[in-house]
């Protein structure tokens, strides 16, 4: 009774593999794409200015060198202080202890070291809110002792509008990148499917101490613009 149906079995048995194997080969297509970047950049006004303020003191001892360092930066931080900086925005950045040695030839062609004294030097980084004290706070910190360091640079404590904004012009500069080659190249854009971004943030500003090493009156400081750039990798799908 089976065997009319032996031949449509092994005829099955034999297309199937066939039909499976087209199958894999349409699903692996690969979908035709095109990958294109856009950049995006926006302005604002910086609202914080960062200080880095060093003390530097020298003795004959390290503990009169560190003595001394310690009344000159407790100076410091108190007119910082009275400035309106807030605890939260004075942080040391580094204390460094370390000899100094005069060096002279003897005749043999080697070098005698000498101790000298000792170095200290107290690193104080500064947060300035208000960026229009940032050249009075400066030359206040000169005026008690501050005569190392002194590089300053201008940012911003929330940039995400800024960035959100750079984000969206790199998103259209690249989609208008993507629909120019589709059109130059007789084609139309999909959908997009994947998308990614880069935030580039802005090079500091800085000054250095010796701008203002014998400051008599608050120093001169702009803060300029802060640029914020974005850049945008997307895939579209074309059609």
């Amino acid at each position: 009774m089976t065997k009319p149906f032996l031949p449509l079995a092994l005829a099955a048995a034999i297309a199937a593999p066939a039909v499976a194997l087209s199958s894999v080969a349409h699903a692996a297509a690969p979908t035709p794409r095109i990958v294109v970047s856009g950049e995006g950049e926006a302005t604002v006004a910086p609202d914080m200015a960062l200080l880095s303020l060093s003390v530097m003191r020298e003795a004959k001892t390290a503990r009169a060198a560190l003595d001394a360092n310690n009344d000159a930066m407790a100076a410091v931080i108190a007119a910082m202080k009275s400035s309106g900086i807030a605890d939260r925005d004075l942080q040391t950045a580094g204390i460094q202890i370390s000899p100094r040695y005069n060096y002279t030839n003897k005749p043999d062609g080697s070098q005698q070291a000498d101790l000298v004294a000792y170095q200290v030097t107290n690193t104080l980084a500064v947060r300035v809110r208000d960026i229009d004290k940032t050249g009075e706070i400066i030359d206040k910190a000169v005026s008690l002792g501050v005569n190392q360091g002194g590089d300053v640079s201008f940012t911003n404590e929330d940039p995400a509008a800024t960035i959100t904004a750079a984000r969206k012009k790199a998103v259209a500069d690249a989609v208008a990148k993507a629909r120019t080659l589709a059109e130059a190249a007789g084609v139309s854009l999909g959908k997009v499917l994947e998308i990614s971004d880069q935030n580039v943030a802005p090079a500091p500003m800085p000054i250095q101490a010796k701008a203002f090493d014998s400051a008599r009156s608050a120093v001169p400081v702009q803060g300029g613009e802060n640029s914020y750039r974005v850049q945008v990798t997307v895939t579209f799908e074309l059609k």
